[in-house]
């Protein structure tokens, strides 16, 4: 009798400690809460709006979809399933040695490379997991702890034709929304732009993507106000994002020998982007601010 309520015991105390995996509703959900506390100060053992530090956040924004894990970086890193990085899913746990004494750092994946965390100089921010300056040397491995439906559907874009005077994204605009979607510093630099002086409204992002070689100028200019074309960008987005994958696609202007068709076609199997109803993709049509906004919100899903 007291065998069996010693077994017993310990499989409550199993049960109790290390949770099963939770479903919930949708990473996208998990991620748009996860970004509104971006700018959160970082706060040791902060586990509240006040400031967080990195468990505290991690088990703050999991706790508002409905989801309940442990408290410290360790008990997290104990938890749930091993995903190997090549696997990685939006809502995985990622963990890094900050320390050089095993797990020190937690962050959520969010897709394309990149992890929402509270760190210690930024609060809460995004970085990418390869930044071979910091994150990309002290990444240690991922957790899946809880069940999502990762099913994307890409419906068509619309027709350019048919948009009541387009607003077209620039390319200050552009580098603007990769220094913050890809949580890029600016450093030192001796890239220099003779159309982006300091003074220039977008001086420091136009440095950060040039810095981390996202995409630069021609013949010593940066052409700020420019627009890209959707092929442009095709480039930018692959590149910028890490993303990999092909899908056989067929559109009517992109010839197989086209610079920009492996691209666009990394594009179609990541569900990024796609053409439109025509049956073209609009290689080379200037982006829209909407059709852009749309990649990045493909890209977050």
């Amino acid at each position: 009798m007291k065998r069996l309520f010693i077994v017993l015991f310990a499989c409550l105390l199993i049960s109790t400690t290390v949770p099963d995996m939770a479903s919930a509703n949708s990473p996208t959900s998990l991620v748009s809460t996860a970004r509104n506390y971006i700018g959160t100060p970082y706060s040791y053992g902060g586990s509240t709006t006040s400031g967080f530090d990195c468990s505290g956040y991690t088990q703050f924004i999991f706790k508002k979809e409905g989801i309940s894990i442990p408290r410290s970086t360790g008990q997290q890193y104990a938890m749930g399933t091993s995903v190997k990085k090549g696997d990685l899913k939006t809502g995985d746990l990622v963990f890094f040695n900050t320390s050089g004494n095993g797990v020190s750092h937690v962050g959520i994946y969010i897709g394309s490379n990149r992890f929402i965390h509270s760190s210690t100089s930024k609060g809460v921010t995004i970085s990418s997991i390869n930044d071979p300056a910091y994150w990309g040397k002290r990444y240690l491995g991922a957790r899946r702890v809880a069940k999502f439906n990762h099913e994307k559907v890409v419906a068509y874009e619309p027709a350019t034709a048919s948009e009541v005077e387009p607003k077209y994204v620039t390319r200050a605009e552009i580098a603007e929304t990769l220094v913050k979607e890809l949580g890029l510093e600016t450093t030192e630099t001796t890239i220099t732009f003779s159309d982006v002086s300091k003074e220039h409204p977008n001086y420091n992002a136009i440095m950060a993507v040039a810095n981390a070689g996202v995409f630069s100028g021609n013949d010593g200019k940066f052409n700020p106000e420019d627009s890209l074309t959707r092929a442009q960008l095709a480039k930018i987005i692959v590149e910028a994002f890490g993303l990999e994958g092909s899908a056989k696609t067929s559109y009517t202007d992109v010839p197989s020998d086209h610079w920009a068709t492996e691209y666009i076609d990394i594009l179609a199997y990541n569900h990024v982007a796609s053409g439109y109803e025509d049956g073209s993709f609009g290689l080379n049509d200037k982006l829209t601010d909407k059709q852009f906004q749309k990649i990045i919100d493909r890209l977050n899903q």
